[in-house]
């Protein structure tokens, strides 16, 4: 097997994963109890995910900040009064800043609506 069929294989793997890894009903739970300023991020992260013109090596990375914000047990306990999603607002960013140059118009556009419409104002 060449380097490259390897580095296929990856590739292939991981466009396997995809949006319908994140339960969106649970999302929606951890975000409302999150609020607003941790969602925004977080939306426009399971954003990128679904979108279909966002490489698969992206797509893992933002799948896992993501999974790290629904998992209520991780560095900064959730359950820990303002400090608790501090570290999944941190993870979240750093990815989002990572791969920001496929965040598209259309992207933050379909985030904005799902925020606006999860926490009307």
């Amino acid at each position: 097997m060449s380097e490259g069929s390897s580095h296929q294989e990856k590739v292939f793997d991981a466009e396997v994963i995809d949006s319908s890894v994140i339960d969106e009903n649970i999302f929606k739970k951890v975000l409302l109890r999150a609020g607003r300023t941790l969602a925004k991020p977080a939306l426009e992260a399971f954003e990128m995910i679904s979108d279909p013109s966002t490489p698969p090596q992206a797509r893992v990375s933002l799948i896992a900040a993501v999974t790290y914000l629904i998992m209520p047990i991780d560095l900064m306990p959730d359950f820990i009064p303002v400090a608790g999603f501090s570290d999944d607002l941190v993870a979240l960013t750093a990815v989002i800043n990572l791969w920001s140059q496929y965040m598209s118009p259309a992207i933050r556009q379909r985030a904005r609506k799902k925020l606006d419409e999860w926490f009307p104002l």
